[in-house]
């Protein structure tokens, strides 16, 4: 763009301005209105929660009870790797689980280059998107979000939110405190990109895998309904 060009555009932003003040322009975003809310997959806020996880190349486990979390946390783990060894973060969530009783043998801490697999506690999902929120710290290191092969999630069913507005509430006073985290992750699947020939790769820019392990007052049949929505709708003509 040339000095003329920018000095014209320049010119007509300042020329929109004049006569505007602060009382006139709040007048002016009032006319929007509010955005409408957003429209979930389900009626069920975890079902719907469970449907964009899938979508989105996620794979879900249920665990109601911190030893069924620790059993599927062994099981994955040992599916992909016939390993029992992960690295996880300080979150005291994770430090608290049987890990015995699923024949896991955490390390707490930051990745280190040649581990596959972290684990991760997510504080809150967001059913609109799929995506599991993390504030980075020592209970979560921005690094263990980043580098492994497989990353795994344990995400409390309790902190499901229905859309993004309502992680805004959230996050006010989680990142207003003393001890305001320095970097916000909202992970809505593995890595991915299509930018060679429109192919979806997993694993361009991190983890090519992504499993969430939800926890709580949840039920296989939640999972059982949104693997139903999603063949429904992949097959709309079928019996």
């Amino acid at each position: 763009m040339s000095s003329e060009s920018r000095s014209r555009i320049m010119a007509r932003v300042r020329h929109a301005s004049l006569g505007q003040n602060a009382a006139a322009i709040e007048a002016q975003l009032d006319d929007f209105g509010v955005a409408p809310a957003a429209e979930l997959p389900h009626d069920d806020t975890c079902v719907a929660f469970m449907i964009n996880v899938l979508r989105n190349q996620g794979s879900i486990d249920v665990a109601p009870q911190r030893v069924d979390v620790v059993k599927a946390v062994g099981q994955y783990i040992y599916r992909h790797y016939r390993s029992h060894r992960l690295v996880a973060g300080n979150d005291p969530h994770l430090a608290a689980m049987p890990w015995r009783d699923g024949g896991v043998l955490p390390r707490f801490g930051e990745i280190e280059p040649g581990e596959p697999v972290a684990l991760s506690y997510a504080q809150w999902g967001v059913a609109e998107t799929g995506a599991t929120i993390f504030l980075s710290g020592r209970n979560n290191p921005a690094r263990n979000n980043l580098l492994p092969e497989h990353h795994l999630v344990v995400l409390d069913v309790n902190q499901l939110l229905p859309d993004l507005e309502s992680l805004w509430q959230q996050l006010e006073p989680a990142i207003t405190g003393a001890e305001r985290p320095r970097a916000l992750f909202c992970i809505a699947g593995p890595s991915s990109t299509a930018d060679i020939e429109a192919q979806l790769v997993c694993g361009a820019h991190g983890p090519r895998a992504w499993h969430v392990i939800l926890t709580g007052e949840v039920r296989q049949e939640q999972l059982d309904t949104a693997l139903d929505v999603l063949s429904s709708k992949k097959n709309p003509g079928g019996s």
